[in-house]
């Protein structure tokens, strides 16, 4: 597996992105939607590097399933969703890969009618946006690669690395052999 975005580089830029919440969102009703299941190490780590009163919440939105490498139909279940009416939302997912995902998760959240909402991602890859929405911040823009790690997994496994990485073919080999 090629390390992509190493750990120490990651660390630096959730710290970033949380000054910058911190700086947008201080007196304000801030809650962070956590997308199950990718988004959660990025979750715990942003929260601790924001320094402003916030709630956090969750949500399960999925277009990959096990060992998926494209999308598939968007399923979303709000059902873990607290009241968010009047609230800032920043919607936090792992990857803006074609967008349809966050679009989707837009369309779910405004029935809630919250105050505003904004998307953080921690990848986004550009090459595959397919939507006319952008991320509001993100972490890193990176190539077409299927990535893995810090919370994004293949069939659920590899989702405790430090760092992101991009899964070469023996990779994949040995993931199909241990499931």
């Amino acid at each position: 597996m090629r390390t992509l975005i190493s750990e120490v580089e990651i660390d630096a830029r959730v710290k970033e992105l949380g000054a910058i919440l911190t700086a947008k969102y201080a007196g304000r009703p801030l809650t962070i939607l956590g997308v199950l299941t990718g988004s959660i190490v990025f979750l715990a780590d942003l929260i601790r590097a924001t320094s402003t009163p916030l709630r956090v919440a969750l949500i399960q939105a999925a277009s990959y399933g096990g060992t998926r490498t494209s999308p598939g139909e968007l399923s979303i279940n709000n059902a873990l969703v607290p009241d968010l009416k009047g609230r800032d939302v920043v919607i936090l997912d792992d990857i803006f890969d074609t967008g349809n995902t966050m679009v989707g998760l837009y369309e779910a959240v405004r029935e809630f009618e919250p105050n505003s909402i904004k998307s953080a991602v921690l990848l986004w890859k550009t090459a595959r946006t397919e939507v006319d929405l952008e991320p509001d911040y993100f972490g890193f823009k990176i190539p077409d690669e299927f990535v893995v790690g810090y919370g994004l997994d293949y069939n659920d496994e590899f989702r405790h690395l430090p760092f992101i990485g991009i899964m070469e073919d023996e990779d994949l080999q040995q993931a199909a052999r241990q499931s």
